[in-house]
């Protein structure tokens, strides 16, 4: 019974380097189709970076500020 499943692995190998290699055809991802997603992506040269202003950074922490204290309560454990 191993040595089918050895043959059988082997064969599925083999037919997947073939359908790789173009045996069966262009794969669809070395075609033309859908030059949508061409005009589609982000040119980086269009990208500009801004800064952020205090009303847009609610959760942002304030470096070398005050920290506040936490809104923890504590109490004594007794024994």
């Amino acid at each position: 019974m191993l040595r089918w499943l050895i043959a059988i692995l082997i064969l599925a190998n083999g037919l997947a380097f073939a359908a790789i290699g173009g045996v069966f055809g262009p794969t669809p991802s070395s075609g033309t189709r859908e030059t949508q997603h061409l005009n589609r992506q982000i040119h980086p040269e269009r990208l500009v970076v801004k800064a952020i202003r205090p009303s847009e950074s609610a959760d942002v922490p304030t470096v070398g500020g005050p920290v506040a204290d936490p809104a923890v309560q504590a109490s004594t454990l007794s024994q």
